[in-house]
């Protein structure tokens, strides 16, 4: 199975990113995580992503905060599917981060969740894995099965409260 990169661009973005590497653990998909900046360290970033194929990883998630340019450039430097998460921020509530994820140029793309969309980004990372993999697929499906009968219980329980009434 290919593995997914989790590149944040500050370690302040951890009590975020750590809900993307969770859930990719807990559908057993192997991940790595690392603190790359798209500013302060370009080069090993560029280089991260251009050597990511060879080293085994089938998708990269950026996580990065205001001015948020990590996504794109490691977009820039490989074929890999990426996608973007954008940290929140004091000064504009992540909406910088997530123009800055979400607008880029033609050729480069990089998909993007909701601002902190970590959880989110980790599902996205795995529906493009289990695109070849029958295993990963069937564990979304099982989700998707479990999130239906849990919105079906809740719907019972507030009919059943709602008639009580």
């Amino acid at each position: 199975m290919k593995k997914v990169a989790v590149i944040m661009g500050s370690d302040s973005d951890w009590g975020v990113v750590k809900k993307a590497v969770a859930t990719l653990k807990e559908y057993g998909v192997p991940v790595e995580a690392h603190i790359m900046s798209a500013h302060r360290t370009p080069t090993e970033a560029a280089q991260f992503a251009a050597g990511a194929k060879d080293a085994g990883f089938g998708v990269i998630i950026a996580a990065a905060g205001m001015a948020a340019h990590l996504a794109g450039v490691l977009a820039a430097h490989t074929t890999l599917p990426v996608i973007g998460i954008p940290i929140q921020s004091a000064g504009l509530g992540g909406l910088d981060a997530l123009l800055a994820t979400v607008q880029m140029p033609s050729g480069i793309p990089v998909a993007t969740v909701a601002v902190n969309g970590a959880a989110n980004a980790a599902f996205l990372a795995i529906q493009m894995l289990a695109l070849s993999d029958e295993e990963l697929a069937k564990k979304l499906a099982d989700n998707k099965t479990k999130m239906a009968a849990g919105v079906a219980e809740k719907d019972a329980r507030i009919a059943a409260e709602a008639d009580a009434m």
